[in-house]
């Protein structure tokens, strides 16, 4: 009886060190097969072919991008990335670099901004801001200089930025008081100053019956270089701007 226990006990034991045995030897010939995935960007697509090819893996190239940082005809992204662990002839997909995008940068120098900016956007491009200045005698809307300029090669970021000419704002002036001067005179100061004569009117004469109430009615005096200003307008330090018209009131 004892040496048929003996004989079980023995054959469970040379069966479980057989499964464990198993068990070892299919993980070692799983786990044996598999390679960590190596660093491929940066490099050529022959120079990632043999590194790959090295630890039993392969590489196709899926697609080609511009980009303004990794040079031309080298190897931009990859899927696996590196160090996931994958079988042996597990194929690495690649992604090409074409370099920065090459654009053709028109010259829109002396265009109306308008016509800048459907000259840059009709090749793709935008406008990156757009800066103006007051630059006498040159019109207004026109542009003076671009960022990049025309033909500039390697451009990496198809964008244009724009200086152009603004409209040249008119002098400014405080009006003084030319209240209690000479039609005349005051008229002549005010035009050769810039500015324009506008509307000369008589002020109404004081009421005829505080002087003389049984004297009949007479006409105002028309306006004359002698007549003294009373009123004007615009008032007196008020801003204007040159060229404004200047309106009286004499008596």
């Amino acid at each position: 009886m004892k040496a048929i226990f003996r004989f079980a006990v023995l054959a469970l034991v040379l069966m479980v060190v057989a499964m464990v045995s198993g068990l070892t030897a299919m993980r070692f010939a799983i786990h044996g097969r598999e390679v960590a995935v190596p660093v491929l960007v940066g490099l050529t697509p022959g120079e990632a072919e043999r590194s790959a090819a090295g630890l039993g893996l392969q590489v196709t190239i899926e697609r080609q991008y511009y980009s303004p940082q990794i040079p031309e005809g080298k190897i931009m992204s990859q899927l696996p990335l590196p160090g996931t662990k994958v079988r042996r002839g597990w194929q690495v997909r690649l992604a090409q670099s074409l370099g920065p995008a090459r654009v053709e940068i028109p010259d829109v120098t002396g265009q109306s901004e308008h016509a800048a900016e459907l000259n840059i956007r009709r090749r793709g491009l935008d406008v990156a801001s757009t800066a103006e200045v007051e630059l006498a005698p040159i019109p207004a809307d026109q542009v003076l200089a671009q960022n990049p300029r025309a033909n500039t090669p390697q451009v990496s970021e198809p964008k244009i930025s724009l200086l152009v000419s603004a409209e040249a704002e008119p002098a400014a002036y405080v009006m003084p008081s030319f209240i209690g001067q000479p039609l005349g005179s005051a008229s002549r100061g005010l035009q050769d100053s810039g500015f324009k004569l506008g509307n000369v009117s008589t002020a109404p004469p004081p009421a005829i019956e505080e002087i003389n109430p049984s004297a009949p009615p007479t006409a105002p005096p028309q306006p004359s270089p002698a007549s003294v200003i009373v009123a004007q307008n615009p008032p007196p330090g008020q801003k204007v701007v040159a060229g404004a018209s200047v309106s009286f009131e004499v008596r």
